[in-house]
């Protein structure tokens, strides 16, 4: 365990915390200035940072900033005097775990350092895993098939056809297949075909000589030369121009190609992998495909399966998506409820695996609390018409990462066809307003709704300006003053038992004017 600093001008301080960690068997290391702690930040990193908000030479405002900065997930105690609550309060913006009030009760203060190393290690323990993740898992039988097939091409330099939809993970699958093969020392050059206009696509894969045409100026390595000795990987080859077709057949037979413009053969020492999202023999009975090159394509075909053919791995996916978003933006991992990934599971991904990863980063940036809820999930998963109506029940909770797509490029839901309107029915085009049609009627307010709702039956008759802003901040302040008075003021087991972050209840306690 790396130890805790202990930032202080006040050598007083430093002793009495420096003797009560050292009780405590906690390694420790102290610091008289922030102008130390920044230079040593440049080369190490403490389990916990505990600094001072006022000292010479420096602020613990800027220190706290340059240490979220180098060590997003690092927890950082600010220890202040009363005078300065509001800088505190401050300070809880740029990600401070907890502040410490001076002069401070000892055992409090060890207490919440020891809260801040428990954060600190399951932070740790969280990275390592992902770190230490493999670069595609899954339960589904249809991607052990394709671990398996992986495998056994491991020695092999064989050409592999990958068919799968948009957003399954074929460029993921193809750099897999390269870095599990005697080429792993080469290079990895993809290319999407179907992204690159046709004049400029031949250029792309073989290069150019000097003057080949207008704008020529230099002489061009392609993705040919540039992949020599390693793998090629060619997206979207379903897209290619026919008349590249033939030029690409000859390199797969001959080993052999010309740059544009160029009269000297070069020599191809690269493994092709393919992949596309269409069904190639329709495209070769459609005439847009050659034959010749499909059977040359075509040794080994991997197919990979679309998210809604493999469900048993979305929780998993979507818990190791939220675990690299939150890492990604430096904040703290959200958790997800089990009706939340029961509704996950039931969607059917039109995008697949790319648009699990997006919506998982858009929770990430979204979602109002730490614990998803089902209301919280984006609009495109709450629609009834893109949810699949299979049940849930066989699907397990837990689930391991797979197959993550590179692309970031996101992919709306499908929508659904419109029904046909009945006769007489309202339509937007008819340029009139449908009729207004009753609400139903409530159920019977009971208990302290029923309070709330004659309070609020007042405000409104007597045309209060913010009725909602007036009801919303009274009802926010009594659950953050009761779980606060539950938990004796600690603000982070308070933010727990009402399911929030910790730099939500911290802002929430700044709006509502609560530290007054």
């Amino acid at each position: 365990m790396k130890p805790i600093w202990i930032v202080d001008d006040d050598q007083s301080i430093r002793f009495v915390l420096e003797k009560a960690l050292a009780r405590e068997e906690l390694p420790v290391r102290s610091f008289t200035n922030p102008r130390d702690v920044l230079l040593a930040l440049e080369h190490e990193a403490p389990q916990v940072l505990v600094s001072d908000i006022r000292m010479p030479g420096g602020s613990g405002i800027d220190l706290l900033a340059r240490a979220k900065e180098l060590y997003p997930g690092l927890p950082v105690i600010i220890m202040t005097a009363f005078s300065d609550l509001d800088s505190a309060v401050s300070a809880f913006q740029g990600g401070a775990f907890e502040y410490l009030p001076k002069p401070f009760d000892l055992t409090r203060a060890v207490e919440l350092i020891r809260r801040a190393l428990e954060e600190s290690l399951r932070e740790q323990v969280s990275d390592e895993r992902i770190a230490q993740m493999p670069e595609m898992l899954g339960q589904a039988p249809a991607m052990q098939d394709v671990f398996r097939a992986i495998g056994r091409l491991s020695q092999s330099n064989v050409t592999v056809l990958i068919n799968g939809e948009s957003g399954t993970g074929k460029e993921l699958v193809a750099r897999a297949l390269h870095k599990h093969s005697p080429r792993a020392a080469g290079p990895f050059v993809a290319i999407n075909t179907a992204a690159i206009p046709k004049d400029l696509l031949e250029s792309e894969l073989f290069g150019h000589e000097r003057g080949a045409f207008t704008g020529a100026q230099t002489m061009r390595r392609g993705r040919f030369e540039q992949a020599d000795g390693g793998t090629l990987f060619l997206d979207e080859i379903g897209d290619m121009p026919f008349d590249l077709q033939t030029r690409l057949l000859r390199v797969l037979s001959d080993g052999q190609f010309y740059r544009v413009g160029g009269h000297q053969p070069l020599k191809a020492n690269v493994r092709v992998i393919a992949a596309t999202h269409q069904n190639l023999e329709e495209r070769v009975r459609q005439g847009v495909f050659r034959e010749d090159l499909f059977h040359r394509l075509n040794v080994i075909r991997l197919r990979l399966p679309p998210l809604r053919e493999r469900r048993e791995d979305i929780p998993g996916l979507a818990r190791y998506f939220l675990q690299r978003s939150a890492k990604e933006l430096g904040v703290e991992a959200k958790r997800i409820s089990d009706p939340a990934v029961a509704r996950l599971v039931a969607f059917d991904y039109p995008g697949n695996v790319r648009q699990l990863e997006n919506v998982c980063h858009w929770l990430t940036v979204m979602a109002p609390a730490q614990v998803i809820e089902d209301k919280d999930l984006p609009p495109e998963l709450l629609g009834d018409a893109t949810v699949s109506p299979k049940p849930l029940a066989s699907v397990p909770a837990e689930g391991a990462a797979a197959a993550a797509a590179t692309s970031p490029a996101p992919l709306p839901a499908a929508m659904p066809e419109p029904a046909a309107p009945s006769p007489g029915a309202w339509r937007a085009d008819d340029g009139v307003l449908p009729p207004a049609q009753p609400l139903p009627p409530p159920p019977p307010a009971t208990g302290w709704l029923l309070d709330l709702e004659r309070e609020a039956r007042a405000l409104l008759e007597s045309g209060h300006p913010e009725v909602w802003d007036a009801l919303t901040r009274q009802f926010e302040a009594r659950l953050i003053h009761t779980a606060l008075d539950l938990t004796r003021g600690r603000r982070i087991e308070a933010a727990q038992k009402l399911g929030i972050g910790r730099n939500t209840i911290t802002r929430k306690i700044q709006e509502l004017g609560l530290d007054d």
